[in-house]
């Protein structure tokens, strides 16, 4: 079975350069590391990172990047905890000031646009915020969607949910089917 530390290398490997350096530093040292104990492990943060509000715009934020459909969300599989432990336990102050202060700005353009707290917006309201952001529409946006979304992308896929129910593992090597029927494939693979 993979495990998060090897999900951890998959996800690295993907972003290349670009990587956001708490995540970065979390897959160098599971590299170095090998195996046992993962590397972002369970358990609460070494530190509090979020105010109750940003927490709560955290989750609501990550659910729309990747939402319950078929399979459980960013929410269920737990990545604004592991957002959270990330960033207390591989970044540094600096690292954490684009995620918090896009986290703000984000919560102010809610109230600006919407007269309403960040936590408390329909999906769509998210979607149009996360837009803003990603277009750089707003002071910081954009420092602060391409770290939020990398982290949100690797806690859920190496989340066991992530693992386990978004994606199918096959172990390497596996058997080889050359007329496997395509309206027989469901989910990606995974190894």
């Amino acid at each position: 079975m993979i495990d998060r530390r090897q999900a951890l290398g998959g996800i690295a490997a993907m972003f290349g350069a670009s990587l956001y350096a708490p995540l970065a530093r979390a897959a160098t040292a599971a590299a170095a590391k090998g195996g046992g104990i993962p590397v972002i492990s369970e358990g609460p943060p070494s530190t509090q990172v979020f105010t109750p509000a940003q927490r709560a715009l955290m989750s609501a934020l990550s659910d729309r990047v990747i939402p319950t459909t078929d399979t459980p969300g960013a929410v269920a599989a737990g990545v604004p905890e592991y957002i959270e432990k990330l960033l207390a336990d591989w970044s540094t102050p600096e690292d954490r000031v684009p995620i918090i202060a896009g986290l703000d700005a984000v919560a102010a353009r809610a109230q600006a646009d919407y007269k309403k707290a960040g936590n408390q917006l329909t999906p769509a309201q998210y979607d149009a915020l996360l837009t803003l952001a990603m277009d750089d529409k707003f002071p910081g946006g954009a420092a602060f969607f391409g770290p939020f979304r990398q982290m949100v992308i690797a806690g859920y896929y190496t989340s066991e949910i992530g693992i386990t129910q978004e994606r199918e593992y096959l172990p390497v090597p596996g058997s080889y089917d050359g007329a496997f029927p395509y309206s027989n494939v469901n989910k990606v693979y995974s190894s």
